[in-house]
Formats: structure tokens, C-alpha cells, sequence
């Protein structure tokens, strides 16, 4: 199925006997806008115009699912289903996810050609949370931001404390760390699809090259957070200035003009 998103040109990539659509809006240096499940929806949309406001291109590629369908829970199972069983993707792995990053990687080779800069930024966002962290083997990923990074599936202890990454990539992250690279990740503190281990372990891993952001979303706090809470940019995003997720968004806009700038 064709959709067309409106301030956004539709193209297709191809790598590596992966193609995928991306569309492409704004101008100046790119963020990659990976989107969660079930696809590529309004609010994910919504939070690439910010981007785009910013002076950024951005390039959001669709991965799975129908663009611009709505969010809703029951569009969200079947995707799932279907997403967690493609070689493409990490299935149930500890170490990585899979295929894809080997295309996403290819795709900002391709984005930082096309729009200069000093490098390329990207946003994953639940399921695709550490895509962007596996992006970051690459010396082109300037500002990857982990919003709400849910793979593995936090199912036992030590998929609580895996980030997603192999020991190999994430020792290359580490060097890039040292370097100078930062790492930004976003979660709400009682979501249980992205455990509080989760965020420790990349703190041991990074050091204060890991830059977390946590918001209460325990019994009666202030804001009115669920305990369910989870997108932090996009469906539990509330945009009215001194809320927790707007000062979050907030956060990420500046630290990809930061590391973006030339």
C-alpha cells in the first residue's frame, strides 16, 4: 500500500537485499526517525516536524506496518507477531538486532552523503530503541537517542540488563565514548518493558558518556503518569510546557542540534 505523508517525499533504499520506504523532509544535517510498533503513526510523524523545525532533514524509514495508520492496541498485536518472527529483525536475541542494523547503518552512510554535516543523528523509539545504539559502531552516528528501548524483551535477568548490542559492538561504542561520543536514553521510571537494569547497565557500559533521562511514572506522582506509561515521545507525550515529556522532548531537539551542529 502507497501512502504519502505531507511535507515528505517518498523513496525507497535498498541494501543488502532489504529495501524499505523512507520518506524525507526538512533540510540541513540528518536525523534518522526509526519508528516503533506498529508502524510509521501520526505521532511519530508529529515528532519528526519538531525535528525538521529544528533546521534538521529528516529520514524516516517504515519498516513495518501501514504509515500514517493510527496508534491503537489491536493495530499493535498483529505487528508484533509478525515482526518478532523476520529474520530481519532481533526475534528474541540477547545480542543484536539482526539484519536491519546493517541496513539502517547503510541508510545514514547514504543520508550523511546526501545531506552533509558532520554526521547523522537517529531516534529509536520501544522496539526499535537500540537500533540506534547499534547504529553507533559507525563513526557517521553523531547523536543516537534510545527512547523507551524495549528489546530483548525483558523477560528474566538477564535480558533486563541486555542493551541490544553484541559485546564486540558495544566495546566499539565504548572507544567512541571515549571519544567523545554521548548516548541519550529516555524512559519512564515504572515501565516494565524497559526495566531500570536496562539503563544501569549502559551507564556501566558508558560511563557518563550515557545520558538518561527518567520520568516518575510511579503511584501518584505528580504528573499523572500511568505506571503503563512507555512512549515517551510520541503516544504518553503530553505537550504543555513543565511536563516531564515535554522537557524530555525538549532534551532530545537540543542535544541533536548539540551534536549535529558543525
Amino acid at each position: 500500500m502507497v501512502v504519502e505523508i505531507d511535507g515528505f517525499t517518498r523513496d525507497t533504499f535498498a541494501h543488502d537485499g532489504i529495501t524499505h520506504d523512507v520518506y524525507k523532509g526538512g533540510g540541513g544535517t540528518c536525523v534518522i526517525v526509526i519508528h516503533e510498533i506498529p508502524g510509521l503513526h501520526p505521532q511519530v510523524v508529529e515528532f519528526a516536524r519538531r525535528v525538521v523545525a529544528r533546521g534538521h532533514s529528516v529520514w524516516m524509514p517504515s519498516l513495518f506496518g501501514t504509515p500514517m495508520r493510527p496508534f491503537s492496541i489491536p493495530s499493535t498485536l498483529p505487528v508484533l507477531a509478525r515482526v518478532c518472527v523476520a529474520r530481519e529483525f532481533t526475534q528474541f536475541a540477547l545480542t543484536g538486532p539482526g539484519p536491519v542494523i546493517g541496513w539502517l547503518r547503510a541508510l545514514a552512510a547514504e543520508a550523511h552523503a546526501t545531506c552533509g554535516g558532520p554526521g547523522v543523528g537517529a531516534v529509536g523509539m520501544c522496539f526499535t530503541g537500540g537500533f540506534a545504539l547499534g547504529m553507533a559502531v559507525d563513526d557517521r552516528m553523531l547523536a543516537p537517542v534510545l527512547s523507551q528501548p524495549s528489546m530483548p524483551f525483558p523477560i528474566g535477568g538477564k535480558r533486563k540488563g541486555a542493551v541490544g548490542v553484541d559485546h564486540r559492538d558495544l566495546a566499539r561504542i565504548h572507544e567512541r565514548a571515549d571519544e567523545g561520543l554521548c548516548v541519550l536514553g529516555l524512559r519512564f521510571s515504572h515501565d516494565g518493558l524497559v526495566p531500570a537494569e536496562r539503563f544501569d547497565a549502559l551507564r556501566a557500559a558508558l560511563g557518563d558518556a550515557f545520558i538518561a533521562v527518567e520520568i516518575d511514572s510511579s503511584p501518584g506522582n505528580p504528573w499523572g503518569h500511568s505506571r503503563r506509561a512507555h512512549s515517551v515521545l510520541t503516544i504518553d507525550f503530553v505537550d504543555e510546557i513543565g511536563q516531564p515529556t515535554h522537557d524530555a522532548l525538549e532534551r532530545v531537539l537540543d542535544f541533536l542540534d548539540e551534536r549535529l551542529s558543525a
